[in-house]
């Protein structure tokens, strides 16, 4: 039996029966509308963040399965803040685009618990401030390898424990 992997990046909760999926699966004969509502059953929970998905389509069945993988970290610190992009670091840009609360940083590792590879809730938040610092974004004011570096000295513990 032969299965194709079909890859796209969707809107989370809001994929269409359109590119980049539809021409992909209309000529292996499957159910694109139930693809799509299961895609968007899956990414729901991501409303507002671009997602990852997989389609598997078995071609002599027809049968198929969805396999949705995590946003990037920088996604979801965008969507906490509510920014389109992050700083790009051309001439010209800002050094700065926006501010995260040190308790946002802490949503977005929690979000992002079950894809990462970190052992504990203080290293996915410190995953998450590296990612502050590659977008140019600060934490509580300041700079996220500083906020990072207490993280890391176990400053915040007691908030991350609670």
């Amino acid at each position: 039996m032969s299965e194709v992997a079909i890859s796209a990046i969707v809107d989370g909760g809001q994929a269409k029966a359109g590119p980049p999926l539809a021409p992909a699966l209309a000529p292996m004969g499957v159910n694109i509308s139930a693809i799509i509502a299961e895609i968007n059953k899956q990414t729901g929970g991501f409303a507002g963040v671009k997602v990852p998905v997989k389609v598997f389509v078995e071609k002599a069945t027809k049968s198929w399965r969805i396999e949705v993988g995590f946003p990037a970290t920088s996604e979801l610190v965008k969507k906490e803040l509510n920014l389109e992009k992050g700083r790009k670091g051309g001439e010209g840009e800002p050094k700065v685009v926006g501010d995260l609360k040190l308790e946002q940083a802490i949503k977005v590792a929690k979000a992002k618990a079950a894809g990462t590879l970190a052992k504990d809730l203080k290293m996915a938040v410190s995953e998450v401030l590296g990612t502050c610092v590659s977008a140019g974004i600060t934490v509580n004011g300041q700079d996220a390898r500083a906020v990072k570096k207490d993280v890391d000295a176990g400053k915040y513990d007691s908030i991350l424990a609670g």
